[in-house]
């Protein structure tokens, strides 16, 4: 049995399966929303008080890894520990305190595991698309063609920092539309250079944004991600999610199916970035994998590829 472990800014997240044939057989999935990035400062980096949430919850999931017997595992911190003046400091107490072999990874590491376990979910696979991975503290911006990776972006447009710097809709508004036009003239270049028709781009999204669009769009009690992952959200079903989720205070938003727990505030900016992307790219749907970056770090160790 194998073990991953994603430390995100936001959501702190633990994958038990097995790795048969090349495939990710899931056995065991857990969340715990620790909100690693909340109250972050570029003076002092990460907050005491999300530390503490935070390795309340690795302790957790360790006792968890240890009563399954898990053989090995393999867990990676992401954007909150590499912008923290204070992340390597803080990964260094969680493997004192756990004995999880916690790495801070790069963003392209990142975006290259989180590439692998998209794509090992989609059916029918895209022959270029682009990924994209909406996460707490940053978004990841990946393309690829014939399942290599050509280009890949991260961009601080976390839903965290989002939310707590920029309060209202109007402020977000301006800093993901001036992010967003930038990465898309950048993408465009990139394709021509690449040999890519932009036009024909698979958009693809991943991450706790996406996947409870998907669910609320499914109005789903009892996630299933089977049902989530290749379903598709239409732009006009993406707007009305907008109008729906925005007048509403975080406890009605978390009211309704399929709404994940501690995301409420979180999903209106989550959604701003998806809906400002797909109307740059004049894309009218996005397809939704479940699958993300856990899953391609279970592959890397099912295939020795550390």
């Amino acid at each position: 049995m194998l073990a991953a472990i994603d430390a995100g800014s936001n959501t702190l997240r633990l994958l038990i399966g097995k790795v048969i044939a090349g495939k990710v057989v899931p056995e065991l999935y857990l969340r715990r929303i620790c909100r690693l990035a909340g109250d972050f400062t570029d003076e002092e980096g990460l907050s005491a008080a999300a530390r503490e949430r935070t390795l309340i919850a690795f302790k957790e999931l360790a006792e968890v890894c240890q009563d399954l017997a898990v053989e090995q595992v393999r867990a990676v911190g992401t954007a909150a520990f590499r912008q923290a003046v204070n992340g390597e400091d803080f990964a260094r107490e969680i493997r004192a305190a756990t004995q999880i072999p916690l790495e801070v990874i790069s963003g392209e590491c990142e975006a290259a595991r989180m590439t692998e376990g998209v794509l090992s979910a989609l059916d029918p696979l895209p022959s270029q698309a682009l990924i994209i991975d909406i996460g707490g503290g940053s978004t990841e911006f990946v393309l690829c063609l014939d399942q290599k990776v050509v280009w890949s972006r991260s961009l601080p447009l976390g839903v965290v920092r989002l939310t707590e710097d920029y309060p209202t809709p109007q402020l977000r508004h301006q800093v993901i539309e001036g992010a967003l036009s930038e990465l898309v003239a950048e993408l465009l270049k990139v394709c021509n250079t690449s040999k890519v028709d932009f036009t024909a781009l698979a958009l693809v999204g991943t991450a706790g944004t996406v996947t409870t669009l998907a669910a609320l769009d499914l109005q789903m009690a009892d996630y299933d991600w089977r049902r989530v992952n290749n379903y598709s959200l239409s732009l006009l079903r993406l707007q009305y999610w907008q109008s729906k989720l925005t007048p509403l205070s975080p406890v009605e938003r978390e009211a309704l199916p399929g709404m994940e727990e501690g995301r409420g505030d979180l999903i209106v900016a989550g959604l701003e970035i998806t809906l400002c992307l797909m109307q740059q790219m004049n894309s009218e749907c996005l397809v939704v994998s479940d699958f993300g970056i856990l899953e391609g770090l279970l592959l890397s160790m099912g295939s020795g590829d550390l």
